[in-house]
């Protein structure tokens, strides 16, 4: 029953899409404007749940640095956007974001800290200059810090599936079930790329 609920919970949260598009800053305030903005794409969902996967996967250090660097990085592409530093094929590369990073959980990839914090923040970069270019009339630092709490509670999200998963499902089946999960985010990504 246990294993059941963990993988209809990690499935729920892989496939889902919100219904609601970007708030108005003026009428909702700029923090929720941008603590909805990377709740409101798959593309941003399926990325920052998969750095959780892959952190909790990892593990050690890890588990905490993959994450935060993810985060950081991405404040400084937002940065970027709002001085005006052009990015060419950041949707493309937002989107190429979601393959890669199911597919590291997927192959459940193994690598040192160091390495897995840049991997994750040379895609953060380009989700927070997407971030950033779509700020609108939104105040920056509200703005920047919704989205900030958006995205950790993201990776927490998938931290705690990673966990819960590999606690309720002790062994190879519990890796297998976290592969699994990789693979349908990378078919996720796929599909948004041909759609």
């Amino acid at each position: 029953m246990k294993k059941t609920t963990v993988l209809t919970a990690a499935a729920l949260v892989i496939t889902a899409s919100p219904a609601f598009a970007h708030l108005n800053p003026a009428e909702y305030g700029s923090f929720a404007a941008g603590f909805t903005h990377p709740l409101s794409g798959a593309d941003h969902i399926l990325a920052m749940v998969a750095v959780g996967l892959w952190a909790s996967m990892l593990g050690g250090r890890a588990l905490l640095a993959v994450p935060a660097a993810f985060v950081g990085v991405m404040l400084f592409g937002f940065v970027a956007a709002l001085v005006g530093m052009p990015l060419p094929y950041a949707e493309p590369v937002i989107l190429a974001s979601v393959v890669v990073l199911g597919l590291l959980v997927a192959c459940a990839l193994p690598v040192s800290t160091v390495a897995g914090a840049a991997i994750a923040g040379c895609f953060a970069f380009f989700h927070g200059h997407a971030h950033g270019g779509e700020i609108g009339a939104a105040a920056f630092l509200d703005y920047g810090a919704g989205f900030a709490l958006a995205t950790a509670l993201l990776h927490t999200a998938g931290i705690g599936i990673g966990l819960a998963v590999g606690q309720a499902m002790k062994g190879p089946n519990g890796r297998l079930a976290m592969r699994i999960t990789g693979g349908a985010t990378t078919i996720g990504g796929l599909m948004l790329m041909a759609g």
